[in-house]
């Protein structure tokens, strides 16, 4: 008997894929190019000699996390100035989650120089230290979702029946070839039984820097462990774990944030909750995410400090009857 995807979701799983993430990088890499400020002068990616290193996703608790360590090495070449043709190559000893994602240091990069050099030439070298740097790693933050977005359905099962049943047969000669078009049937929202689950915690930490770790989507992933899009406004949109959970920013203050909960995996059944607890979600939840899921809740969370620590109180409400202790879970974890 196949374990359901809420149960499923939980356990880890894990898959490497070095090889795809070799060929990402090969491929993706050598379409960087940057223009100088002067007339003529231009440095691109022109090979990816070495991709050494892991490279894997993980899935723990619905939540999927990249792991990768690797070193990559390249060449690039560009054009002067005055014309001269420029070679050299660069080496990035470590490109990883813990750079890209948690920001935890820098990336090191070390540069050689084939050409002879003259003014020029030192310019141009110029422009590719810094240029080539910063569209390098514009490439990196995207290697990070891209991996999610290509792997990730791998490691997550499914609640959706279309993605696991045979499609249904086609009809006969006569049924296709009728003129009439079949128009769809409305279906109406069921409701649903609700709950609110609420989860309260003691940080060491000023209550500005847990709005921040909760908010900015630099920080985000420090605790998520997966890509994360937010951006700290009334009205905008976030995604989390990868898109594992999207919602709308409601409202916003030191204090408190309000925000729409939509649960991508396990999914959430569709329909209306019978209840809704917040104007705020009344206003915007069925309207504005209809797309994202059949089914979303709000989620507050409450900030009070201290003289010397943060009381945080994460009430999610409209979780569907039935998942609520593992909702609490989740939440106890993250």
């Amino acid at each position: 008997m196949a374990l359901p995807p809420s149960t499923a979701n939980w356990h880890w799983k894990n898959k490497n894929v070095t090889r795809w993430g070799t060929e990402w990088f090969e491929r993706e890499l050598v379409t960087v190019t940057v223009n100088g400020d002067k007339e003529g002068e231009v440095v691109s990616v022109s090979k990816v000699t070495e991709v050494d290193g892991d490279i894997e996703l993980g899935q723990r608790k619905s939540k999927l996390i990249t792991i990768y360590d690797i070193k990559v090495v390249l060449d690039w070449s560009g054009t002067a100035s005055d014309g001269t043709q420029v070679n050299g190559t660069l080496t990035i000893p470590e490109v990883s989650h813990e750079i890209t994602l948690d920001g935890l240091s820098d990336y090191v990069y070390n540069w050689t120089l084939s050409t002879s050099r003259s003014p020029a030439v030192e310019a141009l070298y110029g422009v590719a230290k810094s240029g080539l740097t910063a569209a390098l790693e514009v490439k990196f933050n995207e290697f990070a979702a891209a991996l999610v977005d290509t792997h990730g359905k791998d490691l997550t099962v499914s609640g959706d029946p279309s993605r696991a049943a045979t499609p249904a047969p086609a009809g006969n000669a006569t049924a296709a070839s009728s003129s009439a078009p079949v128009q769809p049937k409305k279906v109406e929202p069921k409701s649903l039984n609700t709950k609110t689950v609420t989860v309260e915690a003691n940080f060491q930490a000023a209550a500005a820097d847990l709005y921040s770790l909760l908010t900015d989507e630099k920080k985000i992933p420090i605790w998520t462990r997966a890509p994360a899009q937010s951006v700290a406004e009334a009205g905008a949109e976030y995604s989390l774990f990868g898109g594992g959970v999207k919602g709308k920013y409601v409202s916003l203050s030191p204090r408190e944030i309000v925000q729409t909960w939509a649960l991508q995996s396990p999914t959430w059944p569709t329909g209306t909750p019978t209840s809704i607890a917040s104007k705020a979600q009344a206003s915007l939840t069925v309207a504005h995410f209809a797309h994202l899921t059949g089914h979303v809740g709000t989620l507050t969370t409450t900030l009070e400090q201290s003289t010397d620590s943060t009381h945080v109180k994460f009430s999610l409400v409209g979780v569907p009857t039935g998942i609520e202790e593992e909702i609490k879970r989740n939440l106890e974890g993250y």
